[in-house]
């Protein structure tokens, strides 16, 4: 059986990145090490070994293994065989705890946005000038779709996903002339901003009181009319903002 081809965006990031630049040492180096091998092991396609963790991550095997051990007993990882760790039940139950009622609202829209369009479709919402993933939906009926994790996350100021969301707020002076623009049409559109060879296109959520939610978004490889898919996303995203 042929399996669909996926491409997959994933998220990498280094020390500087972590910290926002700051390169001091983290208050507590256990549980920075702790969170760094679930995340390694969370963006990881395949099973990732003790060996692995511990060569990535500049730790010794002992230290690897009581981190992956300790994640396993929280069920944040499991073992798949002899084959290395994979991401653990436990990572689904914190995903439904954050932000649960954007995700109640926007799930609905993403399976049809993401069906009807057959490109993947999520929601990110703004946090600490970054637009970060809470939400993934990939189409159910294609061959070839991007694979796009929960928690993948980039700097605001680029991308369709970072300029919907600053659209959705007050203009500000010395903005991106593009934030301008989703500003005035709705939504958003960029090429390869984040991601080398993707396209997205987002629109922002605004609830009644006026303020900016979240935004809906598209993301995929091929060259297409971006015009009347702007819309369809910005239909998506008014649908989100009426079940909030």
């Amino acid at each position: 059986m042929t399996l669909p081809r996926r491409t997959t965006a994933s998220v990498s990031h280094s020390e500087n990145d972590r910290d926002g630049g700051n390169t001091s040492r983290p208050a507590s180096q256990t549980l920075d090490r702790g969170l760094r091998t679930l995340g390694l092991v969370a963006d990881s396609d395949q099973p990732i070994s003790v060996a692995e963790v511990a060569a990535q991550l500049g730790l010794h095997r002992s230290i690897a293994y009581r981190m992956l051990r300790t994640l396993e007993d929280h069920h944040l990882v499991q073992r798949d065989g002899d084959r290395g760790y994979v991401a653990g039940t436990g990572l689904a139950v914190l995903a439904r705890r954050v932000h649960p009622t954007l995700q109640s609202a926007a799930l609905p829209e993403l399976t049809t946005l993401a069906n009807d369009t057959g490109m993947t479709a999520f929601f990110v919402v703004l946090e600490q000038g970054e637009a970060v993933t809470i939400a993934v939906v990939e189409p159910s009926h294609t061959g070839a779709h991007v694979a796009y994790r929960p928690g993948a996350r980039h700097r605001a100021d680029r991308g369709a996903p970072g300029i919907a969301l600053l659209a959705g707020r007050p203009a500000r002076q010395r903005e991106r002339a593009e934030v301008t623009a989703a500003r005035e049409r709705g939504w958003a559109s960029s090429h390869a901003e984040v991601y080398a060879g993707l396209r997205a296109v987002a629109s922002p959520v605004v609830d009644g009181s006026g303020t900016c939610r979240g935004a809906v978004c598209v993301v995929f490889v091929e060259d297409v009319d971006v015009a009347p898919l702007g819309e369809r996303v910005r239909a998506a995203a008014l649908s989100v903002a009426g079940a909030l």
